[in-house]
């Protein structure tokens, strides 16, 4: 049963979180390249959210949502 939770341990270090060793390391040499991958996040995220709020506001311009109150008086 031991060899069960040692083999477990050994690929979550050796092969898994092997890509967070190589930017750990990476850190000391260089920042921006070690937090490479935020920043394609914080892109991704800044894009896909001026996408929607242009969406938004193309629906909004046409009038086609429906604003009717249907289900509570006070919305």
């Amino acid at each position: 049963m031991k060899d069960i939770f040692n083999a477990i341990q050994e690929l979550f270090e050796t092969v898994l979180l092997a890509p967070y060793d190589a930017l750990r390391a990476l850190e000391l040499e260089n920042w921006f390249g070690a937090n490479i991958v935020t920043w394609i996040f914080m892109a991704i995220g800044i894009v896909a959210f001026v996408y929607w709020m242009l969406q938004l506001k193309s629906f909004n311009d046409n009038n086609e949502e429906d604003k009717s109150i249907s289900s509570h008086s006070y919305l």
